[in-house]
Order: C-alpha cells, then sequence, then structure tokens
C-alpha cells in the first residue's frame, strides 16, 4: 500500500481503529509497535514505515467489506494526489 505524503494517514489510521473498535495500545500491540508510535501516526507527526504499512494493509484486508471501502477510499485518494 503507497499512501502519498499529502494524504491523512492519521485520518485512516483513526478510523482503522475505531472500525475495530481498539484503544490505540492495544492497536500498536496489534502492529508490534509502541503507543507512543500510534499516537505520533494519528497526530500527523510521524509516518508508517512501509513494514507498517504492510501490516496494516493485511488488518484492512480482514476486515472485510468495511475494509475493503477504506483501503479504496484512501488509495484512491493517494493515486489522485499522486496523477495531479
Amino acid at each position: 500500500m503507497e499512501l502519498g505524503n499529502s494524504l491523512k494517514i492519521a485520518d485512516l489510521i483513526r478510523e482503522i481503529r475505531q472500525q475495530l473498535d481498539l484503544s490505540q495500545k492495544k492497536f500498536a500491540a496489534n502492529l508490534g509497535v509502541s503507543l507512543r508510535t500510534v499516537n505520533r501516526w494519528e497526530n500527523g507527526s510521524a509516518v508508517p514505515s512501509r513494514m507498517a504499512l504492510k501490516l496494516i494493509e493485511e488488518m484492512l484486508e480482514k476486515m472485510g467489506e468495511p475494509g475493503k471501502r477504506l483501503l479504496s477510499e484512501y488509495l484512491s485518494k493517494a493515486k489522485q494526489r499522486e496523477d495531479s
């Protein structure tokens, strides 16, 4: 999953967590990162590594239809930004 720099990764992370009903701490544990890392992603001061993005993509795929919607929504936004 490639996300453009201008994409609001913070929004995607927050939305995934809310859809899965996970705290930042539990979300971080699922990805093998620290709570601070997830917090920094959500407040926009850092972006996930390529490995973390891959794990997030896998998480989205396992979510079924809601995950597919998020994946297509955020990937299409990233694609539009790359094309402009």
